[in-house]
């Protein structure tokens, strides 16, 4: 019981791992967790304990624990930690803080289980004119009633030809014959991989005429693949190399910065984590060893992480004396991962402090974001060019990441280095260089969104991943077109008493740099989309991207502004799930019927809450989803709304012909009625 009075829960995580049942903050001790039920992407990704107030002044400050600012120390519902570690025969314990629908995953299920009632002008309009047929059908049937009493014809004739005239009129066979085309159409689904689970939808996919794409995994590969690294050296890039384990780097602080400044880690002795982070060790060939228990629990702590290259790096020698040469650097040159700062959004870095076997000082490497990684070099070791050659990688749809280094002072001492504040390391650091990632996009995506460009269907990209890397790709795919502006509206919240405000950029001066782009006039923003010329607007277009934290500033304090930016908002980047959610309910809102493709658990809310969701995957993503598709690719999308399209003809088809059979049959029997009866 805590001295406010509030129970307090801790659970014990087991070391072989477990899936969490609850929110819980750690509190001793690191793990391993995947996270993709929440985020999308399936990397391990390591938490670390909260630092004790009590220990680490300096290094928590005045700050209150949340879980959306504390993400790095808080272990999340629904998400499976694979592997804990600590020191032996401890055990490693977490502060319960949320349970229930309160979780992270909590709100998912709930988005899942209680969506908004999706509205489909077909059926609403269908059910107005059967209104009007039972009014119809009361008017015949008052009519025959008293036609029938003044002709004296007898009770039970009344009751029964009174009844016959709204059986006629209202076709009772209605709603199964509208069921026809849904069926056939289910079933031609059903042969080419698409399967469904709510054959209403079909009808309402023939009207989409917007369509979100998740990013990752749904228009690009999975993975990345380096493409090449660009090395500094006096102040001047040199030029591109493709291969980065060559002889002459193998001691170079460039492939140091690659063995050590990373997050991976050993789950049943295979290499996880961030898959960029695993191509670039990769990349290398280096080999990665980390400490048993046995090793922990002797050195009384965890012991670092140490990374050596592989034996396969070392040319072989024909002389003996540089055999021996070879053979001593094979067993000394090793590198040891004192200290990790994990990857920061917020900063866009990470940075290491890492000792060479042997060397008194000990080095920090850093790696990240470009602008950020050149702005806390010194200048004189950033390039004049550089962002020049950024912005040529970037233009090409390249992901850029910059490395720097710098040596410690030799008073930094093991234990003074786990208490330091990160500022104090990333600063005066020395640019090393670029290393640019390719992410493929996969063969499809570019056919079948020009495909649903022809169809006049608009795609929007929204995705987890980086705002520039989705630009990017949303230009390679061509779903932002070469000659087209992106603006990037960057939202602010209130703070020390200032309002909420909104900041406009365009793409290509952000990815120079952000510090120093000119910033767009607010006012000159809808002039540029409203007034121009038919034949300007034609030639330039202009797109809408932003992130989820700025999506949910503009939600709350942008109210008027919501309906101009998602009619042209393109590229939405770092949206959490229920954001996804509410943007997909934001494009409603200005009438699209809006599709959604994606294959991850972070999409459920949204493939439920779009007209028509289609998961790519069979896993939690199919739960919610209307429509599953065998194929992982976008190709399922036109088929989809092909089929859509055919069912919806059929069943507006049924519709006339079976009102205009109920309506001259009435009208028929009503005839009749009277002439029998005269």
């Amino acid at each position: 019981i805590s001295p406010t009075g509030y129970e307090l829960y801790i659970m014990l995580i087991p070391s072989n791992g477990t899936i969490m049942p609850c929110d819980a903050v750690l509190l001793s001790g690191t793990c391993i967790v995947n996270e993709s039920m929440l985020t999308g992407e399936s990397v391990p990704v390591t938490k670390i304990n909260l630092p004790n107030p009590s220990e680490y002044p300096k290094a928590t400050g005045d700050e209150i624990y949340s879980p959306e600012a504390h993400k790095r120390h808080t272990l999340f519902c629904g998400t499976n930690v694979i592997q804990t570690r600590f020191y032996t025969g401890e055990l490693v314990k977490a502060l319960v803080v949320r349970t229930g629908f309160n979780t992270a995953k909590g709100q998912l299920v709930r988005s899942i289980l209680y969506p908004k009632p999706t509205d489909f002008k077909l059926y609403r309009d269908a059910y107005w004119f059967l209104l009007s047929l039972v009014v119809v059908a009361g008017i015949g049937f008052i009519y025959t009633i008293v036609n029938s009493i003044l002709n004296e014809v007898p009770a039970h004739t009344i009751i029964i030809e009174s009844l016959d005239i709204i059986t006629i009129t209202v076709p009772p066979a209605l709603p199964a014959a509208m069921t026809a085309g849904i069926v056939y159409a289910q079933r031609r689904l059903k042969k080419i991989g698409i399967f469904c689970i709510s054959p209403q939808r079909i009808n309402i996919c023939g009207q989409l005429n917007l369509v979100c794409f998740d990013k990752t995994g749904t228009l690009t590969e999975d993975g990345l693949d380096l493409w090449g690294i660009q090395r500094v050296e006096n102040a001047r890039f040199l030029l591109p190399e493709e291969r980065a384990c060559s002889e002459s780097l193998l001691k170079s602080e460039f492939i140091a910065c690659m063995a050590t400044c990373h997050s991976l880690t050993k789950i049943g002795g295979v290499l996880s984590g961030d898959p960029l982070d695993l191509k670039m060790f990769e990349a290398i060939g280096w080999i990665l060893e980390e400490a048993t228990e046995e090793e922990t629990a002797l050195h009384n702590r965890i012991m670092p992480t140490v990374v050596r290259p592989s034996k396969q790096l070392f040319p072989e020698s024909k002389q003996a004396t540089n055999q021996e040469m070879v053979g001593t650097l094979k067993t000394t040159y090793e590198i040891g991962i004192v200290r990790q700062f994990p990857f920061s959004s917020v900063l866009q870095r990470m940075c290491v402090i890492a000792r060479i076997l042997g060397e008194k000082r000990m080095d920090a490497y850093m790696k990240g974001a470009p602008e950020v990684i050149a702005s806390l070099c010194k200048q004189e070791t950033v390039p004049v060019d550089f962002e020049s050659v950024l912005e040529e990688y970037t233009k090409q749809g390249f992901r850029v990441i910059a490395l720097a280094h710098r040596k410690l002072e030799s008073k930094l001492t093991w234990h003074k280095v786990q208490t330091i504040n990160r500022d104090a390391i990333e600063s005066n650091m020395d640019f090393m260089g670029l290393i640019i990632m390719q992410n493929k996009l996969k063969q499809e995506t570019p056919a079948v969104l020009e495909d649903l460009h022809k169809a006049n269907i608009r795609s929007v990209m929204v995705t987890g991943d980086n705002m520039l890397t989705a630009i990017s790709v949303a230009r390679d795919c061509g779903m932002i077109l070469p000659q087209d502006k992106v603006i990037i509206a960057e939202a602010l919240p209130p703070k020390d008493g200032q309002a909420a405000r909104i900041n406009w950029h365009y793409a290509d001066t952000l990815a120079r740099c952000t510090s120093s782009s000119p910033a767009i006039n607010s006012e000159d923003i809808p002039v540029k989309l409203v007034h121009e010329s038919l034949e300007d607007l034609q030639m330039t277009k202009y797109h809408f991207a932003m992130n989820g934290k700025s999506f949910a500033v503009i939600l709350e304090h942008f109210q008027d502004l919501v309906p101009k930016l998602v009619l042209h908002g393109t590229v939405f980047a770092r949206m959490a799930p229920d954001q996804k959610t509410q943007l997909v309910e934001a494009l409603q809102n200005v009438d699209y019927y809006v599709g959604m493709c994606g294959d991850g658990a972070n999409d459920c809310g949204a493939l439920k809450r779009a007209h028509g969701g289609i998961s790519l995957s069979e896993l939690e993503a199919s739960v919610a989803s209307p429509f599953t598709s065998r194929t992982p690719s976008i190709s399922c999308v036109p088929k989809l709304i092909r089929e859509g399209r055919a069912a919806l003809i059929t069943s507006f088809c049924v519709f006339k012909f079976m009102a205009l059979y109920s309506i001259i049959q009435y009208i028929s029997v009503t005839l009749s009625v009277n002439v029998i009866q005269i």
